[in-house]
């Protein structure tokens, strides 16, 4: 089992779905966030946002899905991105679990 995390901006939230219903993930949660960049000292979000103190608003979307559904979401992911030439990436994040209640 895998933990898929994807964040990227509000407005592409239905592509992300579309992405998570062809890689057989049809179950998920979302929640919305919002960005910052304040052009201080680099840090992990430097590459997440565009420069200066703007704010954007961003959905996080994440699903436990079996380990072949999110290799088949980031390859999705992937795609998308090579084919939208935006200055805002869907990003994509596999996180194994190690243990679960369920």
């Amino acid at each position: 089992m895998k933990l898929l995390f994807v964040t990227c901006l509000k407005e592409y939230q239905s592509e992300v779905a579309a992405i998570f219903s062809k890689a057989n993930i049809h179950v998920f949660s979302a929640t919305k966030t919002t960005g910052f960049r304040d052009n201080q000292q680099p840090d992990i979000i430097h590459s997440w946002f565009s420069s200066g103190d703007e704010k954007f608003d961003s959905i996080f979307l994440y699903s436990f899905t079996e380990d072949a559904n999110a290799d088949n979401a980031m390859e999705f992911v992937k795609s998308y991105n090579a084919s939208v030439n935006s200055g805002f990436p869907i990003r994509a994040f596999i996180l194994p679990v190690e243990k679960s209640s369920y």
